[in-house]
């Protein structure tokens, strides 16, 4: 049989395809988008003064870069995005490790976790205004809350998931029980303590954006609205592009960290290897 035949291999015995680099095909992905959102309003499928082509939002995206108010706004975003995530973590692990270890604590706990895990977030926004108004805080307030019940979970799934022999090993031995999480519980539970992290993250994005873009307090959301109500369509479009490489951005950042933190796990290192 010849190459080229039907039937024939696709490629030669002990030849190796080789695949396009994930990283490739994104950036493709991306190329396409922007050339469709410049195609689409330059053919009259949209209208330019709502959707203008994207040449037009790149040029803006210049001019936002070189404004004075630019970068205050986006440390703003980005410190009210830490602060309320690290105090969600701290928070949500803590007490995931204390309630989860304690069956009393967690039965007693469970149905009011399950009652305020799902209020949004948004709706406690007439709150946070009440107390803070414009501050930062209010923001805060939103970030923290709905990004510590991403976590919260988690770390009650991975508590609970603990070995019964090895935490009752621990126990017989007479571990302490700070010894007792930090060999038992903590390896068992980082997992899930690593994925309520990305979670959380990109949750505490999107309330940080959110909170900023209703309540009005300091960032780039509070940015979009001015751009929004004084009919700058474009640099709107462009804050908005900058929000979505902010969040490409952290998510690339926690994939790192989880992959560092979770080496040892396996499902990382069959990541690593493949």
């Amino acid at each position: 049989m010849t190459p080229g035949t039907p039937g024939s291999p696709a490629t030669p015995p002990g030849a190796t395809r080789r695949e396009v680099p994930g990283v490739v095909l994104g950036a493709a992905g991306l190329a396409g988008l922007a050339a469709l959102l410049e195609v689409v309003p330059r053919a009259g499928l949209v209208d330019a003064r709502f959707l203008p082509p994207f040449s037009h939002m790149a040029a803006a995206l210049g001019d936002q870069l070189g404004s004075a108010a630019f970068w205050p706004a986006l440390t703003a975003t980005l410190r009210g995005w830490s602060t309320g995530l690290a105090i969600a973590m701290v928070a949500g692990v803590t007490l995931g490790i204390v309630i989860g270890s304690v069956p009393v604590l967690r039965a007693a706990t469970s149905s009011t976790i399950e009652f305020l895990r799902p209020i949004p977030s948004v709706a406690l926004i007439p709150l946070a205004v009440l107390l803070f108004g414009t501050d930062p805080r209010s923001t805060l307030i939103l970030v923290v809350y709905a990004s510590f019940w991403q976590v919260l979970v988690q770390v009650l799934h991975g508590v609970a998931d603990v070995d019964p022999v090895a935490r009752d090993t621990a126990r017989s031995y007479r571990f302490s029980p700070w010894t007792q999480v930090r060999t038992v519980v903590w390896p068992t539970a980082l997992p899930y303590v690593m994925t309520g992290f990305r979670l959380a993250a990109a949750v505490a994005l999107i309330l940080e954006i959110t909170g900023e873009l209703v309540i009005g307090s300091p960032g780039l959301g509070k940015s979009i609205a001015v751009a929004q109500s004084s009919g700058a369509v474009a640099a709107m479009y462009a804050l908005v592009i900058v929000t979505g490489l902010i969040g490409v951005a952290v998510n690339l950042l926690v994939r790192a960290t989880e992959r560092r933190v979770l080496r040892w796990h396996p499902s990382v290192r069959g990541e690593v290897t493949a």
